[in-house]
């Protein structure tokens, strides 16, 4: 992943699995029955906000393409990635992995590197 910083925005450029992956994330945790606060908890913003990005990751798609968003946003989007598998963990803090995988179309992996190439790329852009 590669951000091009553009004033106060950063464009991204995602191939489809990234954007569905990042799609995945945020609409799992915002169709929770979280209420505003737990959701600002865990994304860093209401429901509005949350929806508004929504909107703008909704597929279909079938190529790479830009992305603009603000630090908010990519901080939405990476406290998503980060925070959907801590939704699918067991007492003894295992993730149910068939679960998460059917749920979201990603394994935990695919997440997790997806937030780290966020930050990659924040630091090096």
């Amino acid at each position: 992943m590669k951000l091009t910083r553009d004033g106060d925005a950063l464009i991204a450029r995602l191939t489809p699995s990234q954007v569905s992956a990042m799609y995945e994330a945020l609409s799992y945790l915002r169709n929770r029955d979280f209420d505003d606060m737990a959701l600002t908890l865990l994304v860093g913003a209401r429901r509005d906000a949350v929806d508004a990005l929504l909107e703008r990751l909704v597929g279909p798609h079938t190529e790479s393409r830009d992305f603009r968003f603000s630090t908010q946003q990519l901080h939405m989007v990476h406290s998503a990635l980060t925070a959907a598998p801590t939704m699918f963990l067991v007492r003894d803090g295992a993730l149910l992995q068939e679960p998460f995988h059917i749920r979201l179309g990603f394994y935990r992996e695919n997440l997790d590197a997806l937030a780290h190439a966020i930050v990659q790329a924040a630091t090096e852009g």
